[in-house]
């Protein structure tokens, strides 16, 4: 039996490690596609230090490591990163949890700017990017407000394409992939390709991925009796295409690019609600109901169109070496359907803009001035919608500096941002004698700074101190949210609201909060080792932040039923029948404000063991805690991994398991969670077809069929991971 996760981290402290790393094999002698980390560029950061150079902790995933890792989801390619886990809302709809944090904390950026769709207002909203399509995955954890405001006080994830091409070719070269997995049916395909003629450059690229509802092992429910076989409303019917065209010259570069992405997903958790009712049907009408394609399930239908635009001046005689900007223009649209008929519709149209100079060298200090622009306009309409509609703009200047001195980088950062929400009041308009609820335009001003020093111990190895002061504006979801929220089954209060005590009647009241919501503020310090070498390459990180006026998600014991709020014993007194009310009396999660410290360790360790074998390991843990002692609600447990590989002139193969720990230091009303173990392997076979790469290649995904749950998740309960999985697939390089 594994030992408790402290103790348990500091013991496999220096055998930490990423389980799904691959290398490449290729049929000459090999020669793995490694991502040396001293030479990785960090293109989020318009000064492009390399990940050595870097006070901050980030992980980059790039070439035959993120081919490996790429699933349906973000979170779900990103979860075996240390420090990151996912929010699990089924195989399409899970986002990033960096340290513990996510939703309007993470930034989730395409090539640098917000890809702008619905994921940050709830966890069962589709993260609307494709991770098949990158050419590299960046992982900034902590706080990066200094370069992308408020919404980064947890990190960023950038997912970088070739969308704007910028690099010049006179070759065609790209990519083209198919895979199927028997978990769930799925069947991917995938098309990259760049070329152009020295001066005028163009990419394309799309993606058609098609599943069913995928198997577990035992029941859906957490208590359930009887083997389900697969989960409701798990499947994926998605496509998407971009295509992008840049010019260049001696000192410029622009670039264009347009995608689109259609996806209709399910949304596990709800089952259609005639589904038990009429339980004598014949086999042959069951059959028949099965042969309408989703017809009765419960699913989300998404499409965005996404509009990129980039201007570059580089090698510039004046004050600024470099000038750059960027610009998106994002549309999207995604709606809630049950039974054919739609229930709520979400739409999020936003513009970006960033404008910043590199300057020249003043006493050795380098760095870059920029502006920052947004405008967001976001609405949920429909019977189910559980948030008015809103604009939200802002606005902000930065500022980034670094200077080498010796073994020093020294590195200086400032970010001051103004932003504005104002809502639709008449969301609030009630038929009934319920108090008139109206909200003036919300105004809010954050100030971040950060100081960090990297210390270059020898060439290859660093030790790195980053503090950062950042503030975060509340989103407009968490303050004015009002309403049930189905995908998640709950009734969600936003901060600008609070409930009153029950009168003497037993009644409790909704009403607007007398107190205005105030900013987070974090205060965080990371420390970092990092050591790239010919035997050995690691990263080890501490953290620890805390945050004043922390937002979070608390379940207040009572239940929202019929318009009335309920206790929740109440109901249980009442002795109801569990379907009188199972329907309709959801939990009541209201947005609250309380100070909060957060903190954990980060390990990573990738040992060379010879010329053919190589051992990974990873693990971290992360503890989060209010003021008042109590432990903050869905925080991943602890975790560690394995990976062993071994490395021919022709294959590669792996072997890898990872440990999730119980979670039992919990929230008041939240359950404790199993811990589980994983096992997985992979086996790739590569073939010279005239110069170009050919891989074949199958993967083993939950090999001993194991039953697992997502603490993290919303719909644990009722949602395990897939059972065993194998995955089989070719990606030619040409």
């Amino acid at each position: 039996m594994l030992p408790q996760p402290y103790s348990l981290l500091a013991s496999t402290i220096f055998i930490a490690l990423s389980v799904s790393n691959q290398a490449i094999a290729q049929t000459k002698p090999i020669q793995k596609d490694e991502q040396d980390i001293e030479k990785l560029v960090i293109t989020s950061n318009p000064l492009n230090p390399t990940v050595l150079e870097s006070a901050t902790p980030v992980s980059i995933i790039a070439g035959d490591d993120l081919e490996s890792r790429i699933a349906p989801t973000l979170g779900e390619t990103l979860k075996n990163v240390p420090g990151v886990h996912s929010t699990y809302f089924g195989p399409v709809s899970s986002s990033p949890i960096i340290r513990g944090l996510d939703g309007p904390r993470v930034k989730v950026l395409q090539n640098g700017l917000d890809v702008s769709d619905a994921s940050r207002v709830g966890p069962d909203h589709v993260v609307s990017t494709e991770s098949a399509n990158a050419t590299q995955i960046e992982v900034l954890r902590g706080p990066a407000t200094l370069l992308y405001g408020s919404g980064a006080i947890g990190g960023v994830v950038n997912i970088v394409d070739n969308r704007l091409p910028t690099q010049r070719r006179e070759e065609i070269d790209g990519k083209v992939s198919y895979l199927h997995d028997s978990v769930s049916s799925e069947d991917l395909f995938n098309l990259n390709v760049d070329g152009g003629n020295n001066t005028v450059m163009w990419h394309f690229d799309a993606f058609d991925r098609q599943t069913e509802n995928y198997k577990i092992p035992g029941s859906a429910e957490i208590d359930g009796t009887e083997d389900s076989g697969e989960l409701d409303n798990s499947f994926i019917d998605a496509s998407g295409f971009t295509a992008g065209l840049g010019w260049a010259s001696d000192n410029l570069n622009v670039a264009f690019s347009f995608g689109q992405l259609d996806s209709d997903y399910g949304i596990p958790g709800h089952s259609h609600h005639d589904e038990h009712e009429e339980e004598d049907h014949d086999e042959d009408e069951h059959e028949e109901e099965h042969d309408e394609e989703h017809e009765e399930e419960v699913f989300g239908r998404l499409k965005q169109d996404r509009y990129q635009f980039l201007v570059d001046f580089h090698d510039l005689d004046g004050f600024f070496t470099e000038i750059k900007f960027r610009n998106a223009y994002t549309d999207y649209n995604h709606s809630e359907i049950e039974d054919g008929e739609i229930g709520t519709t979400f739409t999020n149209e936003s513009f970006e803009s960033r404008l910043w100079g590199k300057h020249r060298s003043i006493n050795g200090w380098e760095g870059v001035l920029g502006l920052n622009y947004t405008n967001t306009d976001f609405s949920a309409l429909g019977e189910e919608a559980f948030t008015p509609a809103s604009e939200s703009d802002s606005a902000a200047i930065f500022l980034l500096e670094e200077k080498h001195s010796g073994a020093f980088l020294w590195q200086l950062g400032f970010r001051y941002e103004k932003s504005n929400i104002a809502v639709d009041n008449s969301f609030y308009i009630t038929e009934d004698d319920a108090p008139d609820i109206f909200f003036e335009e919300e105004s809010f001003s954050s100030l971040s700074l950060s100081a960090g020093v990297v210390w270059s111990i020898r060439d290859n190895a660093t030790l790195s101190f980053n503090y950062a002061r950042s503030e975060r504006a509340p989103s407009a979801a968490e303050l004015f949210s009002n309403g049930l929220h189905i995908a998640t089954s709950t009734y969600e209060l936003g901060a600008a609201f609070e409930i009153e005590p029950a009168d003497e009647a037993g009644e409790y009241q909704i009403v607007q909060n007398t107190h205005a919501p105030e900013k987070e503020i974090s205060n965080n310090i990371d420390i970092t080792y990092q050591v790239s070498g010919k035997s050995v390459e690691a990263t080890f990180s501490m953290f620890y932040n805390q945050i004043d006026n922390y937002l979070f998600q608390q379940n207040t014991g009572l239940v929202a039923e019929d318009g009335h709020i309920h206790n929740e014993d109440e109901i249980e007194e009442e002795g109801l029948e569990e379907h009188d009310h199972e329907e309709t009396a959801l939990p009541i999660y209201l947005f609250r404000q309380q100070n909060a410290d957060i903190y954990g360790l980060e390990a990573e360790v990738d040992w060379h063991l010879s010329k053919q074998f190589r051992l990974e390991t990873f693990a971290d843990i992360t503890k989060a805690e209010l003021s008042n002692g109590e432990n903050l609600p869905r925080i991943p447990p602890a975790r560690i991994g394995f990976g062993l590989h071994f490395e021919s002139d022709y294959w590669h193969a792996e072997l890898g398991a990872t440990y999730n720990a119980k979670q039992d230091n919990i929230a008041e009303y939240e359950t404790e969670t199993a811990g589980y173990t994983l096992v997985n392997a992979a086996f790739n076979y590569y073939i010279d077809v005239s110069d170009n790469e050919l891989v074949l290649f199958v993967r083993g995904n939950n090999l001993l069929d194991k039953e697992a749950r997502v603490h993290a998740s919303f719909i644990k309960d009722t949602a395990p991971l897939p059972g065993r999985s194998i995955v089989v697939g070719a990606r030619m390089h040409f």
